[in-house]
């Protein structure tokens, strides 16, 4: 039997179960206790360098301002060219409210 490296049914999931949140606390909650303090520091830099990448923001700004890496903001410059517009769909909803 291969091994896969992620499990569709396991992905499918932690969709549904994100999906389920209705308020900040519950997602504070799930995070909290779903992710180390590493990784959620990781995955909140990443939503803010698109967010700087995407008002058009230059590298240097976003790692002064971030402390991410060049890799790291170039990673997610690819995510914003090449990726399914997760991050842009979402700013829209968030600039909204």
């Amino acid at each position: 039997m291969p091994n896969k490296s992620i499990n569709d049914e396991n992905v499918e999931m932690l969709y549904k179960v994100i999906l389920a949140i209705e308020t900040r606390e519950e997602c504070e909650a799930l995070f909290d206790d779903m992710c180390t303090k590493t990784e959620l520091a990781s995955m909140s830099q990443r939503v803010v360098v698109a967010k700087m990448l995407s008002e058009k923001r230059v590298y240097s700004d976003i790692v002064a301002e971030t402390g991410a890496s060049t890799a790291t903001i170039s990673r997610v410059n690819r995510s914003l060219a090449y990726g399914k517009g997760g991050y842009e769909k979402l700013f829209e909803k968030v600039d909204k409210k």
